[in-house]
């Protein structure tokens, strides 16, 4: 067995964990990171970057119907295309691996010593890594709990075979014919409009009256719109059964109490997403829990001295760019910088068609706190 000595121990090298620990190598702060599958996490690996770039395809090859259809304004035509989803997918990898290198290559700028491995704390300043090479021991100072999350699976609808989470998705080599999407949040919407621009028919189902519940009416308003002129079917008020008998579709019951199958080749499922704390030994820690989320402080700091937790370990809002702050600043306090940060100021940004972007209090949250409330426009686009 190795024993590692640190002043500070980061689990986690997604956005949140490989900031704070770049951040605090470039601070003079001995720093080792531990990480058990790739650098970069959900979202560099299976998440915002991917899912962004093939955003970009469904686009581009969106303009590209258009003008073989002769619909561009400017008398722009084509021939029609064609897509070969494996080249695609192949293209996006490229970018994934990129980037992936290149947090490698930061890390080891910043003298970060990287442990590939899985951590389990035994108490809190000590934690155990299962590596490729042998059991690992890491004893630290301070220690930054940066997991990440999870796709929620759910239990009449479980992952394999046509049930797909978003990294199923993201892997896809051949188009769907028809999708269902199960939840009509951000990761659904923005995937199920890729689907449908690249020729999929897509149908979402959600359970609440609306979709995308986290934002305000205004903003989803021309969202609607534009999955319409799609062709894409919004179920609201719809709740998923299971998958049909044949295994060919979804049953679902409308807002009406009917029972309905929706015929489906894949089913996408984007209900939510669960911290990563299984076999973290979090039993062996005193820790406030806010469900299954760490609960903590303005600071990032959770109910024990010397243990942090941040990114979406800690619950909502889960954005790469929240995780980011949260990293950096948790290292500056450690190098001992008088640092602070203010979650109001998170922008959340969707990228449906349009994009939609929200920042501080919704109208409804600020009436809720009894805040003095003016509503004003500047502009509106027309969809």
């Amino acid at each position: 067995m190795t024993d590692i000595t640190c002043k500070l121990l980061v689990i986690g090298a997604g956005p949140g964990g490989y900031v704070c620990a770049i951040r605090a190598g470039q601070l003079g702060i001995d720093t080792v990171i531990v990480e058990s599958t790739k650098l970069g996490g959900t979202c560099l690996n299976i998440g915002c970057i991917p899912s962004k770039a093939m955003i970009h395809v469904a686009e581009e090859f969106e303009k590209a119907a258009h003008a073989a259809a002769g619909k561009t304004p400017f008398g722009l035509t084509a021939a029609e295309p064609k897509l070969d989803l494996k080249q695609a997918v192949a293209w996006k990898d490229g970018i994934v691996q990129r980037l992936n290198n290149g947090v490698a290559g930061l890390l080891r700028k910043a003298k970060v010593k990287i442990v590939h491995g899985q951590a389990r704390f035994r108490d809190g300043k000590t934690v155990a890594v299962e590596t490729e090479t042998g059991p690992k021991t890491i004893t630290a100072e301070t220690i930054v709990i940066a997991t990440g999350s999870v796709p929620v699976e759910l239990p009449f609808l479980p992952f394999g075979g046509n049930v797909i989470s978003s990294t199923g998705a993201l892997a896809l080599t051949e188009l769907p014919k028809r999708l269902v999407v199960v939840g009509g949040g951000y990761i659904g919407l923005e995937l199920g409009t890729a689907f449908a621009k690249l020729g999929a028919k897509v149908t979402v189902v959600e359970a609440q009256d609306k979709i995308l519940p986290l934002y305000d009416a205004e903003l989803t308003g021309p969202i609607s719109k534009r999955l319409t002129a799609l062709g894409v079917e919004v179920l609201t008020g719809a709740k998923a059964l299971g998958p049909t008998a044949k295994g060919d579709g979804l049953r679902i019951e409308t807002a009406d109490g009917k029972e309905r199958s929706l015929p489906a080749d894949k089913i996408l499922v984007t209900v939510g997403r669960k911290p990563v704390t299984d076999g973290l030994g979090l039993e062996n820690l005193v820790l406030d829990m806010d469900g299954r989320f760490i609960r903590i402080g303005e600071r990032c700091e959770t109910a024990m001295r010397g243990i942090y937790a941040i990114g979406d370990v800690t619950g909502e809002p889960m954005l790469a760019h929240r995780a980011m702050a949260q990293g950096e600043m948790v290292a500056e306090i450690v190098a001992g910088l008088p640092r602070a940060w203010d979650k109001r100021g998170i922008a959340a940004i969707c990228f449906t068609d349009p994009e939609i972007v929200s920042v501080g209090l919704s109208p409804d949250e600020a009436k809720r706190a009894d805040h003095e409330l003016k509503i004003g426009q500047i502009g509106r686009a027309h969809v």
